[in-house]
């Protein structure tokens, strides 16, 4: 029987209530009720709890214990006794029976303390000159991950089962198991003998394995299992459900009424949406399931009878716009007179930027000047600076807060894009201090100030998209 892979996000994930009687219920008979493996990340807030949070820093368990953080109050112990208390009231505000709310209760205490232990006996150990800390963190870190995961998994489970569905929790979290599985092996040996035609799994978005997921995709671990699984089992399609539809820009900037569902896209769209922050999915998850040859479709999880958009390898049939989207970036300038001429300044200044974890968008270059378009804090910028200042003394090294639009499109070829991009942008009295577009015909890119991104993305948008004239933001 042929099978779906669906992954619902952290912020579905505390409606999942809703999520029951629709998506997966939805008046389903029991042919079409299973026959689909569900990928679940944490309840909302509660990775932001383990780790840090993820938007504004702020520290989590792992973040202070990282530090050394044992204060009475406020310490790593006290963090993560919060996260119980996190995880408590999910299971109150989800479970309706009082016989699932004391399972799950225990689910948490044995996980809770489970991992107190663990980072209490680490700890110890480190004190022996023979261990470091610094050498185990990255453990700690999946660690601790792995526990939201699994317990909305397991809560998710339990949830299922009393609404009569045959609910199965599957924990690749690696608890107490002695580890040592690739993804792939983890993956196989814990679907081992799940009956997909009459058993719905629901999976947990972390899985431990020998490769260290986090190492290399952080926070963007469970699209990274989500598409193995998906790839793994030969599933006819993997689904995300988010909260919103792919549409042609955010409606907020562009009216409810303007804003088009994209419907049908590839995985080159796909790509350029993660390069500016929009990820319908991690890139590398997105390779995965290409060369699967496993089709990726997108949908708002409250609007299940909605197909949303489907994303595979097609060409488009005509020449489109699809999205036009942006974010804030820096401007990161190194001028050097001496630079004509000379091979190195280049991968000099990327050393730089690759060793402080400072990722790239965009960037250009003429004799003298290279400028990469950057998205990181003006307080890693800095130290750039000072490095970049050490390589070259006599270079003129600036930094300045800039936006980027981006039209994007699977074939952007004979639209004139750049050209009446720029044109829409100045109709409506904004200045593009830069623009670019590439050979491959997939996006075309603006930069602008910071203050003139949004109206830049409505101009952009009522030009290339909805056909109108831009209104006029300002006196030219």
């Amino acid at each position: 029987m042929t099978h779906t892979v669906e992954k619902i996000g952290g912020t579905s994930m505390d409606r999942i209530h809703d999520l029951r009687d629709t998506l997966i219920l939805g008046g389903r008979g029991a042919e079409a009720l299973y026959g689909r493996v569900f990928v679940v990340s944490a309840f909302g807030g509660i990775t932001n709890l383990l780790l840090e949070h993820k938007k504004t820093g702020a520290p989590g368990v792992y973040a202070a214990y990282a530090r050394g953080d044992d204060a009475e109050g406020e310490g790593w112990e006290a963090r993560l006794t919060a996260v119980a208390n996190a995880m408590r009231a999910a299971n109150a505000r989800v479970l309706d029976e009082g016989e699932d709310r004391v399972k799950a209760d225990a689910f948490v205490d044995d996980r809770i303390q489970g991992a107190r232990t663990s980072l209490l006996n680490l700890r110890r150990l480190c004190r022996h000159g023979h261990f470091r800390l610094s050498e185990n963190l990255a453990h700690t870190r999946e660690l601790l991950a792995g526990l939201g995961e699994a317990h909305s998994a397991y809560v998710t489970t339990l949830l299922l089962q009393r609404a009569g569905v045959n609910a199965r929790f599957i924990d690749l979290s690696g608890w107490r198991d002695e580890g040592g599985l690739d993804l792939s092996d983890r993956i196989t040996s814990a679907l081992k003998g799940v009956d997909m035609s009459r058993e719905m799994p629901i999976v947990t978005g972390y899985a431990q394995c020998r490769e260290g997921l986090m190492n290399e995709f952080d926070r963007g671990y469970s699209e990274v299992t989500f598409s193995q699984l998906a790839a793994l089992t030969g599933a006819r399609e993997a689904i995300i459900h988010k909260e919103f539809h792919l549409s042609s820009a955010d409606p907020k900037l562009v009216g409810e009424g303007a804003a088009r569902k994209l419907g049908r896209t590839n995985y080159d769209v796909a790509d350029q949406l993660s390069n500016l922050g929009m990820e319908a999915i991690h890139p590398k998850a997105a390779k995965t399931l290409r060369q699967a040859e496993v089709p990726l479709r997108v949908t708002n999880a409250f609007e299940p009878e909605d197909p949303g958009t489907l994303i595979d390898d097609r060409p488009a049939e005509t020449a489109a716009v699809e999205i036009v989207t942006g974010l804030d970036l820096f401007a990161l300038e190194v001028f050097e007179q001496d630079m004509v001429g000379v091979k190195g300044y280049d991968a000099a200044i990327l050393e730089v930027l690759t060793r402080h974890g400072v990722r790239i968008v965009s960037k250009v270059s003429n004799a003298n000047t290279i400028t990469h378009y950057v998205d990181s804090s003006m307080k890693v910028l800095r130290r750039v600076e000072n490095d970049l200042a050490k390589l070259y003394p006599s270079a003129e090294i600036s930094t300045r807060a800039i936006s980027m639009a981006s039209v994007i499109g699977r074939d952007l070829s004979g639209l004139s894009v750049l050209t009446r991009g720029l044109q829409s942008i100045a109709e409506a009295g904004l200045e593009a201090i830069g623009a670019s577009q590439g050979p491959r015909n997939v996006d075309v890119q603006f930069i602008l100030d910071r203050e003139a991104l949004d109206p830049a993305i409505a101009a952009l948008h009522g030009a290339l998209v909805e056909g109108v004239a831009p209104p006029l933001v300002r006196a030219a």
